[in-house]
């Protein structure tokens, strides 16, 4: 199958997981940034999901965003910010997902951003094999595990776990432009 054919049949919904990672320092930063800039540009080129990795790396990242544009849908995967910093992605129109982090005692300004995130932009994730939520963080995480990033997001808006699943649900569907 070719990449066009991929692309045009639905088999492809993002370009991602992409962005800026200033915490290992793997490629300098002006490579980073190019390479962010180019997947942007790729992912609004053929109407896809930019789906955004970010680490100690959020001025730089809006940076890039403003030049190239934000997608119409784009996700900002295991958010590591604070209020501040979901103040600016929905202001930018983003999706934000929420990992097990969400579930660490140091966590608190994560647990403040995700109370205040709008529901229908608001996403859940594992990371998986990553960040298992407490009580299972250091081991390896699995989509099993869901639930308990969930229930932290739904205990931190106050909100039934149950009104957190189907929203989170429909707000996926509309970040990567699929049915639920």
């Amino acid at each position: 199958m070719s990449q066009e054919l991929a692309v045009g049949d639905g088999a492809v919904v993002a370009v991602g997981e992409c962005g800026l990672d200033y915490y290992y320092e793997h490629s300098p930063r002006d490579v980073q940034r190019s390479a962010f800039a180019a997947q942007i540009a790729l992912a609004h080129s053929r109407q896809l999901t930019l789906v955004i990795h970010a680490r100690d790396a959020w001025d730089d990242l809006f940076d890039v965003l403003t030049v190239e544009g934000v997608p119409e849908r784009t996700i900002l995967h295991c958010f590591t910010g604070g209020p501040d910093e979901l103040d600016r992605c929905i202001r930018a129109g983003m999706f934000v997902s929420f990992s097990g982090i969400i579930t660490f005692k140091s966590a608190s300004n994560i647990r403040e951003a995700a109370a205040r995130c709008p529901l229908d932009r608001l996403l859940i994730e594992t990371d998986s094999p990553f960040l298992a939520p407490v009580p299972h963080r250091g081991r390896a995480n699995e989509p099993a595990l869901l639930p308990l990033v969930g229930a932290t997001v739904a205990e931190v808006k106050g909100c039934a776990i149950e009104l957190v699943a189907a929203s989170t649900a429909v707000a996926a569907a509309n970040a990567f432009a699929v049915t639920a």
